[in-house]
């Protein structure tokens, strides 16, 4: 029986593009509150992992329970209702819409999703912003709009894919402590987030508040910080990190 907090069960699966078989047997599970990293070189099969997760290779096998429900025979737009908001590596921008019309595209799938006068807030930047062309934004800027667009979804599993690549690591400091420190602290949501990386330093924050603030964290974890080295994301290898509020 499945634990009750439970939201994500990934069990033996097995992802192909074309003949190329990427994924060998991956089990992974996400609790309520808890962010699960996976951390490996170029490769190792990270965005494919994630990728899978909402149906979006070529074919898969095994087993993905989300909240209870299989959906590993599931489309990808039937899979996104199940609470599921995904931003991918490339980001997705449109060009022909300003910052606020790609912040209020995606649909509105479940309750309990941020305001979007709470993601201005949280991102200052695409307010000030927000009637420029989606692409002629920062790339900084144009992550936080990707991030802000599946936070309005009502969405409770956030894959998040390579949210540091080609940024300056200020920006990516300022990512990871909006995101991991700001949301997760706040009780009143319940998001569970599953990132992908090559950059261990993502999870590093080093401005002296952001330090704090982690502590404060690191108090509030119902276990420590630990490496899960049994965790197998393809034949190359690669590990997952995992703490919970």
């Amino acid at each position: 029986m499945a634990d009750s907090d439970e939201f994500l069960r990934i069990s033996n699966l097995h992802a192909w593009y074309g003949e190329s078989h990427i994924l060998h047997g991956v089990d992974l599970t996400v609790h309520k509150g808890e962010v699960v990293t996976l951390l490996g070189r170029n490769g190792a099969g990270r965005t494919t992992t994630v990728k899978s997760i909402v149906g979006l290779v070529g074919k898969r096998t095994g087993s993905i329970t989300i909240n209870g429900r299989e959906s590993i025979d599931m489309p990808p737009h039937q899979i996104a209702k199940l609470g599921i908001g995904y931003c991918p590596e490339e980001r997705g921008i449109f060009a022909s819409l300003s910052c606020e019309e790609n912040l209020l595209l995606p649909p509105v799938i479940a309750g309990g999703g941020m305001p979007i006068d709470e993601i201005y807030e949280m991102f200052p930047n695409l307010l000030e912003r927000k009637n420029s062309p989606g692409t002629r934004l920062s790339g900084g800027e144009q992550q936080m709009l990707a991030v802000g667009r599946i936070l309005r979804t009502g969405a409770k599993l956030l894959l998040l894919d390579e949210i540091s690549e080609g940024l300056a690591p200020v920006i990516v400091q300022a990512l990871a402590r909006i995101i991991v420190l700001y949301q997760l602290l706040d009780l009143s949501r319940t998001y569970r987030l599953v990132m992908t990386t090559h950059d261990e330093g993502v999870l590093c924050v080093k401005t002296r508040e952001a330090d704090v603030a982690f502590q404060r964290m690191m108090k509030r974890m119902t276990t420590p910080l630990h490496w899960c080295p049994d965790i197998p994301l393809s034949a190359e290898g690669g590990h997952a990190l995992n703490y919970s509020k």
